[in-house]
């Protein structure tokens, strides 16, 4: 499959000149349909067989397979999720704190991978630390700093601001030689660069569909590495965290499914793996090679307004703007979305599937 066709499955593109896959990625057809045909299957057929528990656990076990292999993991070292930000936090409410313990986390992160940490905080009595960095890039010789008395380090395989690529591989290495465990915000990485969760050594890896991938809302993933699993110390638990759930003396499953709850659709995850085989049948070459020209084209035209790297490292372009509110309000008047982020600074995401005449008016616009 080429851009072009990929194109012609987006309904959301087609009058409008879409910059905004960082936030939200819109959906293909086929994504859609797969989601939507599961719910009647599910609904209509599974009912009237009186069976739809185990339909809707088979489509689980196949997403879950489907999700695994595209990041490299083991698919019972994955959960399900309803997003990034979901699985972090229940992360950091399965994580057995000792007050008075340390958590790290960059100055680059989403709220998502603040949030659960600061509430971690105010119930366990721990310190939270910022690891703070310059232009989207982060110096090894503050990671060693920061967590040489942190038990935790929470970082973004791809910044959302800055659009940089961390070198999270270095830093899970040098996280690991202190002793401290690292999760990782990886939702900004798959669909525009390969994950590889393995490689990474990251003790965890949250990520979600509905970006990159061009999935539908609703469809995050969870990575635990085994042994960090082990120590977890779930607050929940419901029938399908558990090995025997109809047992009085049943245990925690283990693993990462240990922090799955109880009864969701499978329509999100149905649709993640259709989203998944899109990019796949495109190619993360090509998703690269273009972006990377659409990219350097729009940084080209930003001129000194622009804050990201001027060499590619993502889709994800940042530049400076008077009025960032007033300015994503004005290009969406004209058709043009992109999003202003905080600190008064504006981004435009650029995706496999824009053109260089997308390109063209978001700067003819500016």
């Amino acid at each position: 499959m080429d851009p072009e066709d990929l194109r012609a499955e987006i309904p959301a593109v087609d009058d409008t000149i879409y910059l905004n896959t960082g936030a939200s990625g819109p959906s293909p057809r086929p994504v859609v349909e797969a989601a939507t045909d599961f719910l009647e299957r599910h609904e209509y057929e599974a009912h009237a067989a009186g069976d739809p528990y185990s339909m809707a656990y088979d489509e689980i076990g196949a997403a879950r397979d489907h999700v695994a292999e595209f990041v490299g993991a083991e698919p019972a070292d994955l959960a399900l999720t309803n997003s990034t930000a979901d699985g972090i936090s229940r992360i950091a409410a399965a994580v057995d704190f000792e007050p008075g313990e340390t958590v790290a986390y960059t100055d680059l992160e989403h709220p998502a991978g603040i949030l659960p940490w600061e509430r971690a905080a105010d119930v366990h009595g721990l310190d939270t630390r910022v690891l703070e960095t310059e232009a989207g890039r982060v110096e090894m010789d503050a990671v060693k700093d920061a967590v040489s008395a942190a038990s935790l380090l929470c970082l973004s395989s791809l910044s959302w601001d800055y659009g940089t690529q961390l070198p999270v591989a270095e830093i899970v290495d040098v996280a690991h030689d202190a002793g401290t465990r690292v999760v990782v915000d990886a939702v900004q990485s798959p669909g525009q660069h390969p994950v590889d969760v393995g490689a990474w050594g990251a003790d965890a890896v949250a990520g979600a569909g509905h970006k990159w991938l061009l999935g539908i809302w609703g469809a995050g993933f969870l990575y635990v590495d085994p042994e960090f699993a082990d120590t977890l110390e779930p607050r929940r638990a419901s029938y399908r965290s558990v090995d025997d759930p109809s047992a009085p003396d049943c245990n925690l499953t283990g693993g990462a499914q240990q922090l799955e709850i109880g009864t969701v659709s499978p329509a999100p995850h149905v649709a993640l793996a259709t989203a998944i085989d899109r990019i796949r049948a495109v190619g993360l070459d090509t998703v690269g090679d273009r972006v990377e020209r659409l990219t350097d084209r729009l940084k080209s035209g930003l001129g000194d307004r622009l804050l990201s790297p001027r060499e590619y490292e993502s889709g994800l372009v940042t530049f400076r703007a008077d009025d960032a509110d007033a300015l994503v309000e004005r290009l969406g008047e004209a058709g043009v979305v992109i999003r202003s982020l905080p600190g008064g600074t504006a981004r435009a995401s650029v995706h496999v599937f824009n053109t260089a005449d997308d390109i063209d008016r978001l700067l003819e616009a500016l």
